[in-house]
């Protein structure tokens, strides 16, 4: 029995008109760059971007990045679109002809989006075919980002409800149970999902927020290293998780003005969150992705959940978790850490990568999250 998705997952390709691509590059040319000062001379980027990269950026958006090409690339992969409440929720996945093929949710992060998986799910293509493939990849867009972005806009609206979202998502697919991964925001939805609902039976993390500080004596040097640079992040790259959580507004209104204020807004996270910089193309077409469906104001939601003054507390996860340590992630996930807030199942530590671990190291993410599944399925 070969699987084919519901009626309700209807296929999508993406196609940004014309007129948005042309008043796009108009905006984008008549964008001022501020001046030239010591600051944004600073090549190691302490006090932010760079007045050398945002010009250059600007001018490789406008005169050699192609929009076109990526949105084919895009469109190669099997893009979906369901409805669910109030959601016009986008998706991508790997549907798998096998009967016993076992569901597997990504869930990204911000300033992420689905396209931090595209480079996994290409290996997972060339590793598998349909006929072979054990799983079914389910790649949605969350709610609020890009893809998903539509949403009411006369009710708060809580990763709670993005969970609820997400499981009714899988269960819409026809699946009556799945394992859910997640980085950044995601992570935090798929203990959501953990905690909260019976059809998830265990979760694949790459980042994991935990109160206790470990014990330094029994770190490695490169847990060490990792450690000294998420407190030297903490105490100088948090104000904009500040200005998302209590001024999410007017952040939002600044940044959909103007595509070179995304650009540097986001454009930083890129460079200080990873290992290594990523690729401009990978950069912009992330940007683009969030210009194209203004896509950045209900993208913050998050953060008053996960930084305002209650703050979001989880408790232990019993579920089988796995983990996956990443040496330049924001938030450091030690062993003695992470396994005293949940079940701990499998655990793996990377030389190489940060907070955008599929973008990143996707051949290592997937393997980890393989080896966790093979594992937490079949018991």
């Amino acid at each position: 029995m070969s699987y084919s998705p519901p009626n309700s997952a209807q296929p999508f390709a993406l196609h940004v008109s014309d007129q948005a691509l042309s008043e796009w590059r108009q905006l984008l040319q008549l964008s001022k760059l501020g001046p030239d000062t010591y600051e944004g001379r600073q090549e190691d980027r302490r006090f932010g971007i760079t007045h050398k990269w945002l010009s250059e950026a600007k001018d490789y958006w406008l005169n050699q990045y192609d929009w076109r090409k990526q949105e084919a690339h895009i469109n190669s992969f099997p893009n979906y679109k369901m409805q669910i409440e109030e959601i016009d929720l986008h998706f991508v996945a790997l549907f798998s002809e096998k009967k016993d093929a076992i569901p597997i949710v990504f869930l990204h992060g911000w300033p992420g989006s689905f396209i931090e998986f595209l480079p996994m799910l290409q290996l997972i293509g060339k590793q598998y075919s349909a006929k072979d493939l054990p799983y079914h990849i389910i790649v949605p867009s969350l709610p609020g980002y890009t893809l998903s972005s539509s949403g009411p806009a006369d009710k708060n609206w809580t990763m709670e409800d993005t969970a609820r979202i997400i499981n009714q998502l899988m269960l819409n697919l026809g699946f009556e149970k799945y394992i859910a991964q997640g980085g950044d925001v995601g992570s935090f939805e798929a203990m959501i999902l953990s905690q909260g609902y019976d059809t998830c039976v265990g979760v694949h993390l790459n980042m994991m927020s935990v109160a206790d500080q470990p014990d330094e004596k029994s770190l490695s040097a490169l847990e060490k290293r990792a450690l000294d640079r998420s407190v030297a992040w903490r105490a100088t790259g948090t104000s904009y998780a500040l200005e998302h959580s209590t001024r999410p507004s007017t952040i939002g209104h600044v940044l959909s003005s103007s595509p070179l204020a995304l650009l540097a807004w986001i454009g930083e996270k890129f460079l200080e969150w990873t290992d290594e910089d990523p690729s401009l193309d990978t950069i912009l077409t992330n940007i683009s992705l969030y210009w194209f469906t203004d896509g950045f104001p209900r993208s913050i939601y998050p953060y008053r959940a996960l930084f305002g003054p209650s703050g979001n507390q989880f408790g232990y996860l019993p579920k089988p978790t796995g983990f996956s340590f990443f040496p330049y992630e924001l938030v450091v996930g030690t062993k003695s850490g992470v396994e005293k807030n949940c079940n701990l199942t499998f655990y793996k530590q990377h030389e190489h990568g940060g907070h955008f671990a599929a973008l990143e190291r996707p051949k290592e993410l997937w393997e980890d999250v393989e080896e966790f599944v093979g594992q937490t399925w079949k018991a």
